[in-house]
């Protein structure tokens, strides 16, 4: 499942190709791909025809294109009551920017073709679990958020991250600090990959209870989270297979950065020891039993 640096390369691709462009038609080959989208294919179709992508949002692993109309101000037209093209990407979801006559993908399921004739914004997804829909904006804290992104919280690389407001709440729950890293309420865009990252930057077990960690500890654990996924973005993010690409059909390459996470067996790269797998929430987690040493009082 892409996480956050590979959300953020995708919403990077669309913002320079897409952003500020007309929608001329939408094309839906797989109505599955917009099932989210209740009043059916036809009126998603209609209702992006002639509208304007005015920018390109994101927050957690969360994607949106903002919309406008022609010669509207972003601005008027979030004041008006504005709207927006949700994009999930799902386990294989691919935004790509194509040229008009390059051959369609095998999993083409959506194409948005523009009124300057230029390149093409294709939806394309191997196993139909994503999908686009459109959704009301609403306000949150003074920030724009489609309806059904508004319960999520902020990400660790958007301004308003409050670190201090997070560790008072992390505290206050009694879990493990992944399963607190993991929930999209108190901090959004952390998956299994980078809390694995994140933790063993950090020397903490991914069961160490939430209750016994410092305001330090939680701090030091926020910056690792902010650095290995501004190490991701900068190479493209981590692409275990062909499904995650840019929007140039490209893989990111941090995968070979990634230090305990899918490393099993092998050994630490701070001080040797053999990589441990756990099992985690019917995934996995990875970490050094060294250090990483499981506390007494963990949580399960």
């Amino acid at each position: 499942m892409p996480e956050l640096p590979e959300v953020e390369v995708v919403r990077r691709g669309v913002a320079e190709h897409a952003v500020g462009r007309t929608l001329s038609s939408v094309e839906v080959l797989h109505p599955r791909a917009v099932r989210r989208h209740v009043p059916g294919p036809a009126d998603f179709a209609g209702r992006l025809a002639g509208r304007c992508l005015s920018a390109a949002r994101r927050r957690g692993k969360y994607l949106w294109l903002e919309l406008g109309d022609e010669g509207s101000s972003r601005e008027a037209t979030l004041l008006s009551g504005g709207e927006a093209l949700v994009v999930h990407l799902g386990m294989s979801g691919q935004l790509l920017v194509q040229p008009g006559d390059n051959p369609d993908e095998k999993h083409l399921r959506v194409r948005l073709r523009f009124a300057d004739g230029g390149p093409e914004l294709r939806f394309v997804d191997q196993r139909t679990f994503g999908g686009l829909h459109l959704a009301d904006l609403v306000e949150v804290d003074g920030i724009a958020l489609p309806k059904p992104v508004a319960h999520i919280a902020p990400d660790p690389l958007e301004q308003v991250f409050d670190p201090a407001a997070v560790a008072a709440r992390l505290r206050a729950r009694r879990t493990g600090i992944k399963r607190a890293l993991l929930d999209q309420s108190l901090v959004s865009g952390v998956g299994n990959i980078y809390a694995d990252e994140a933790l063993w930057r950090a020397k903490l077990h991914w069961a160490r209870p939430t209750a016994s960690l410092t305001r330090p500890k939680i701090r030091e654990l926020f910056d690792a989270v902010t650095a290995v996924m501004q190490e991701a973005l900068h190479a493209g993010g981590t692409s275990f297979d062909a499904l995650y690409v840019n929007v140039n059909g490209e893989s990111g390459y941090f995968d070979r950065s990634l230090a305990v996470y899918g490393q099993a067996g092998r050994p630490c790269r701070r001080c040797g020891a053999s990589v441990r797998r756990d099992a985690f929430m019917n995934r996995s987690s990875y970490t050094c039993p060294v250090c990483q040493p499981k506390p007494r009082n963990a949580h399960p």
